[in-house]
């Protein structure tokens, strides 16, 4: 049995919800309310974020994915992705394409982009503030990239959205700080950006309007080179799905029907 944490909820066609890399499963609260309603619904804790631990050694998001699906018995189910959680759905779309019902992929991350100038120096604030051991720092620097996003402050925001978000992105780093670079992701599929054709699943590639540049860049090229693609505008940066759920809810779960 994997020791990712992990919940299910409903009955019907199965849907499993992916989280972003600023967060954990509880981002997905609001849909855990609606996707049941319709959907068997599953949703987890991808390793080293929020109750699933993190070891040191060779790790993969992807392969943990497909390794779930076989332990509860989905032979098939439609994916949701966000971030991190969409280039995971990705990776699983092209490796298993048997696996993938319906692929939704939001604001997601696509390996060999060339991030710009802005995101790449976000990051090494972020880890100059690790290395000091200033998670709060840390934390900050995650929500005025991702929650906020390039066109608001943070007074533009839900201020107690805000802090549950910081919230979650300071357990990933709880989790992950101890094991530190004892530990490595290989990726499922190395040459992911250049199997975008293989995708066989019918793919809804949902973009905030408030987010990053390079995540919009990302979501023209989904949209150009997978097949059956399609792309959908919603409000909000990069946790849209947690700042603007009844939207999302609206396009997400039309889509998945």
């Amino acid at each position: 049995m994997s020791d990712l944490y992990r919940e299910e909820a409903g009955a019907g066609s199965p849907v499993v919800l992916v989280h972003e890399a600023v967060g954990d499963s509880r981002m997905w609260d609001p849909q855990w309310e609606t996707f049941p309603r319709s959907h068997r619904t599953v949703r987890f804790d991808q390793r080293g974020y929020g109750r699933s631990p993190l070891e040191p050694g060779t790790m993969s998001h992807a392969r943990d994915l497909i390794d779930l699906l076989d332990e509860i018995g989905l032979a098939r189910a439609s994916l949701v992705g966000g971030s991190l959680g969409g280039r995971v759905a990705l990776e699983v779309a092209v490796a298993q394409p048997d696996r993938v019902e319906k692929l939704v992929l939001l604001n997601p991350g696509l390996p060999g982009h060339d991030w710009s100038q802005e995101v790449q120096a976000g990051w090494a604030e972020e880890e100059a503030a690790l290395e000091r051991g200033d998670l709060d720092a840390a934390v900050e620097v995650n929500l005025r990239m991702w929650f906020d996003g390039p066109h608001r402050s943070a007074d533009e925001v839900d201020p107690e959205l805000r802090a549950r978000v910081g919230e979650l992105q300071r357990r990933a780093f709880e989790v992950q700080l101890p094991v530190g670079d004892d530990v490595r992701e290989e990726l499922l599929v190395p040459d992911l950006a250049d199997r975008l054709g293989e995708v066989q699943a019918p793919t809804l590639v949902v973009i905030g309007d408030d987010d990053a540049p390079d995540i919009h860049a990302i979501g023209d090229r989904l949209v150009r080179e997978i097949p059956d693609a399609r792309r959908a505008s919603m409000p909000g940066a990069h946790v849209a799905s947690l700042e603007h759920p009844d939207e999302f809810d609206r396009i997400v779960l039309e889509f998945l029907s």
